[in-house]
């Protein structure tokens, strides 16, 4: 048995064994109607509130589609949640307990009488009732395989279309499915290099569950297989009804007229599929290996390399003293530190590396955007080149996107009982994955045996509830990034024992020359309807090594190597399904303990979050390998046996992890806040930006308060997160210092002094990005927020590049984008998304001040750059930035795009629903909050 499962799967091995027996006799294939199974009791009591817009509905006709274009109008329950979630900008101030409904969903278990909008049973086993509230699906089974068909059932009926794009994006051949639109190609050579595989690979993944999981994997895959057994049956039967969704063909599937065409049959192959682009984006860990070490090079390039490294490493922050913390009552968690003496680093010579090719063989429009109408019938032509930038706009997604940086998402705040009015823990929490229409994911209840939860789940994979309540419980996640993905360095060589040149694909795989293994994916596509890019194909290609994918090609030392990417869940994309099973298990999850046990079950990096009516508490879950002594985790290492992880089997991609304990966890800490910071002290982190200026400070500030003042509601911990999801960090925890060094001399310019007192007034006011008055479109301090948008990049700029010089400040600038502001769209998702101030150099901006300023600062910057430490000098730098700043008017702070106008400044924040499929929905007010959110209390337990 491999080490992985040894490890984690031995604190369960009793409660599978007392399961296995029942579990598997629950999934007979068989229609038959069991016996009704006992009420459930909902500990909840009316304290548990949702929200995921803007609607649970994510299907539309074709029909439905071409109303939507010529009139406006919206299939039911597509949009029915976009107003309420929107209403909390303005209705937050006076929140109260009683007014939360007003906001949210009220996610009681079971649909009210009166309120049952209808009542679907695909069989006799199982029931799929919708409330007349918002649509969502309530599914009942009397039989195990019954409730997962059911689920399958209602994934169909809510988001077919949707699942059909994610398998295919899953798989590489977004663009012969969908069309050739540029944004496609790029969407398809941005996810698939990531986890590519063979059908033999994915099968063999599904096979690995079923036999080494015990019973419980056994039983997951019965339910996968149930669920797709009820997506097919859907898709069948809405096919020969007629009634699928209209975008098969809009994009030439089916034929409106004559009905001909297929909507190809799910497989349990693309449900590992879909897990690999949901897992590996929301997460993942660690890699950018080769873009750390150039800009370690370009230190030590400018400085020397002892001081050079000591300059990087302090704008690497590792373990920063004055980064916001989940775990804050000084427990370590010691994990991917740096070493006191580092082996087996493998630095590229400086000009050396290049990037992996991945694209061959292109033809007709293949990298390019070129078009080629088709004649479309009367009826389609308002639905003409829906897709002609994409199923999906590049950059929507995390990782997508030219330079785009996987982003940690979601938030959480928990604050324990001690502290609350009631006595029992209140929760506020959820992911934050974009804004979709329809969303990546959908809510559901299930009850069926051995099921028991309400929440959301990403379509596709919804075999179990992934984030929400169960009878006593409820339960999020947010990513927490910690390093698990290594680049190693492969040393390249001949099989005739000729000299290597850095075009070979073989390399030394402990001793021996081996060939890399070629994966490749020829795609093309013609213009359609909805894509109308002219006909092209070409070839995707990677390199497989025992050491994972090929990414770039470089020399160490005059040697050429190649540069891979190796993380710890490749070829274990749906292991996690055990976890996610256990979260929905009431038999299983019954505490706290319980539940951490169940998700250090999830292989992906998560930070899991927990409350019941006694406990808040929390717990890291990831496959964290056990590191060779001596490793650098930040940087590429050898691909020598020394260096690998301990136990390492290049066979399953499986190697020794980190125990249980040592995964940062906690139960019945005052609080915990989580905005994708860093989760304890000694566990490092990652990547960049994780300093003393971070945006789960807008929320640990806020939460302290209110565990301080003691009396906390559901209300006002809601308040505490949607007060932070309109404020502008950059204003609350900067401009601050920015200021002082500004005042600390008269401002004698008269225009730069009336643009100092606006920062000031918007300071006063609290940094809000807030309409003056709801639907006005017009923030209220506007100038002061323009000014702010303008000023912070080329302040960034000119503090920093003087000292570190161009080549190093870009080098610099390729690991950490300097802002992502609500309006910024080269961030990581693009701009209209929501998540803002995740990633930027906040943290290096406030270090610096505070060094100028003569202030205390723990962890600082090697060198003082702002006017080279000097505070009359840096004044005179951020004044003229100012002044750069204030002449720039709003036309260029705001460019305008598809959305919006140039100058548009609400516009270009407001968060607008990307459409996925043939239904848009209206822009509304930015918020920098979770997609999905629950509100929860629990005034009992079983």
């Amino acid at each position: 048995m491999p080490p992985r499962t040894v490890k984690l799967r031995a604190a369960t091995v009793t409660a599978v064994l007392a399961l296995g027996a029942a579990l598997l006799a629950a999934s007979p294939q068989s229609g038959a109607a069991a016996a009704e199974p006992a009420p459930v009791t909902d500990h909840c009591r009316g304290q548990c509130d949702d929200i995921l817009p803007p609607g649970e509905n994510g299907n539309a006709t074709l029909v439905e589609i071409l109303g939507n274009k010529t009139l406006g109008t919206h299939p039911a329950h597509s949009d029915d949640q976009l107003d309420r979630y929107n209403g909390l900008v303005a209705g937050h101030t006076g929140l109260t307990d009683q007014k939360l409904t007003e906001f949210f969903n009220d996610a009681s278990f079971g649909v009210p009488e009166g309120q049952v909008e209808s009542v679907t049973s695909p069989r006799d086993d199982v029931t799929i009732t919708r409330d007349k509230a918002s649509g969502v699906p309530h599914i009942k089974g009397t039989t195990r395989y019954g409730t997962e068909f059911g689920a399958g059932y209602a994934a169909g009926q809510d988001r077919l279309w949707l699942m059909d794009l994610f398998r295919h994006i899953g798989r590489g051949e977004l663009t012969s499915f969908a069309g050739g639109a540029l944004a496609n190609q790029g969407l398809e050579q941005q996810f698939w290099p990531q986890a590519p595989y063979t059908e033999a690979d994915l099968e063999a993944q599904v096979e690995y569950i079923r036999t080494h999981e015990g019973a419980r994997g056994e039983q997951a895959m019965a339910d996968a297989q149930a669920y797709v057994d009820g997506i097919n049956a859907y898709r069948e039967k809405s096919k020969n009804g007629r009634y699928f969704p209209g975008e098969y063909v809009l994009t030439g599937k089916i034929d409106a007229i004559t009905n001909v065409g297929e909507i190809q049959p799910f497989k349990l192959t693309d449900l590992i599929s879909i897990a690999s682009v949901v897992g590996g984006q929301f997460g993942g860990g660690g890699g950018g290996e080769v873009q750390a070490a150039l800009s370690l090079l370009a230190a030590q390039q400018k400085y020397g390399v002892a001081e050079g490294t000591r300059v990087w490493e302090s704008f690497r922050q590792r373990e920063d003293p004055e980064a916001v913390l989940t775990v804050h009552d000084g427990t370590s968690f010691p994990y991917a530190r740096k070493p006191d003496q580092a082996r087996g680093t493998a630095l590229p010579d400086a000009g050396s590396v290049t990037a992996e090719p991945l694209i061959h063989d292109r033809t007709g429009s293949a990298g390019t955007d070129r078009k080629a109408l088709v004649k479309a019938p009367a009826g389609l032509k308002k639905a003409q080149g829906i897709y002609d930038d994409g199923v999906i706009p590049e950059g929507s997604l995390p990782g997508s996107g030219p330079g785009a940086q996987k982003r940690g998402m979601s938030n959480a705040l928990l604050v324990s009982g001690k502290h609350t009015a009631s006595g029992n823990p209140i929760a506020v929490f959820g992911p934050q994955t974009g804004y979709f229409a329809p969303q990546l994911m959908m809510l559901q209840e299930l009850q069926g045996p051995g099921i028991s939860a309400r929440g959301v789940s990403f379509a596709g994979v919804g075999m179990y509830v992934q984030m929400g309540r169960g009878q006593d419980y409820a339960w999020s996640a947010t990513s927490a990034g910690q390093d698990i993905t290594d680049t190693y360095a492969v040393e390249l060589c001949e099989p005739d024992g000729t000299t290597p040149t850095k075009e070979s694909t073989h390399y030394l795989n402990r001793g021996t020359c081996t060939a890399m293994e070629t994966l490749s994916h020829t795609n093309s596509w013609k213009p359609t309807v909805a894509d109308s890019t002219a006909a092209g194909s070409y070839r995707m290609q990677v390199r497989r090594t025992d050491y994972g994918i090929v990414t770039h090609r470089a020399t160490i030392d005059g040697k050429p190597v190649a540069y891979t990417s190796l993380r710890t869940t490749y070829r274990h994309e749906a292991d996690s399904i055990i976890g996610f099973q256990m979260f929905n298990d009431p038999d299983y999850v019954k505490d706290a303990a319980s539940f951490q046990r169940a998700a250090s079950n999830i292989d992906y990096a998560f930070n899991w979050f927990y409350a019941d009516s006694r406990t808040a508490a929390y717990y890291n879950s990831g496959m964290n390998p056990v590191r060779a002594a001596g490793v650098d985790p930040a940087l590429p290492v050898r691909a020598e046996r020394a260096y690998e992880w301990q136990g390492y089997d290049p066979a399953g991609n499986t190697a020794a992890y980190t125990a249980f304990a040592e995964h940062p966890h906690s139960s019945g800490q005052d609080y915990y806040i989580s905005w994708n910071n860093r989760q304890a002290e000694g566990y490092a982190t990652a990547g960049f930006g994780f300093g003393a200026v971070h945006r789960g400070d807008l929320l640990d500030d806020r939460v302290a308060k209110l565990v301080e003042e003691g009396g906390v509601t559901r209300a006002s911990l809601t308040r505490a997160m949607a007060e932070a999801a309109v404020t502008d960090l950059r204003g609350e925890q900067l401009l601050p210092e920015l200021l002082k060094v500004i005042r600390s001399q008269p401002v004698t310019d008269p225009e730069l002094n009336a643009a100092v007192q606006q920062l000031e007034s918007w300071r006063a006011a609290g940094s809000q990005r807030r309409e003056s008055s709801p639907g006005s479109h017009a923030y209220g301090h506007a100038d002061a927020v323009r000014i702010m948008d303008a000023w912070w990049p080329k302040l960034v700029e000119a503090e920093f590049t003087p000292g570190l010089g161009s080549e190093l400040y870009g080098a610099l600038t390729a690991n950490l984008a300097t802002d992502e502001s609500p309006a910024a769209g080269h961030g990581p998702s693009g701009a209209h998304s929501g998540s803002a101030f995740q990633y930027g150099w906040w943290g290096f901006v406030d270090k610096d001040l505070r060094q100028v300023l003569g202030q205390e600062v723990e962890g600082p910057l090697a060198r003082t750059y702002c006017g080279d430490g000097d505070r009359a000098a840096c004044r005179d730098v951020l004044l003229a930035a100012l002044k750069r700043a204030v002449a720039q008017p709003a036309t260029e702070v705001y460019p305008g795009d598809g959305s919006c106008k140039a100058g548009e400044q609400w516009c270009s924040d407001s968060i607008v629903h990307r459409a996925l499929g043939g239904i848009t929905q209206k822009a509304i007010h930015w918020q920098n909050r979770p997609t999905y959110q629950q509100v929860v209390e629990f005034p009992s337990h079983r």
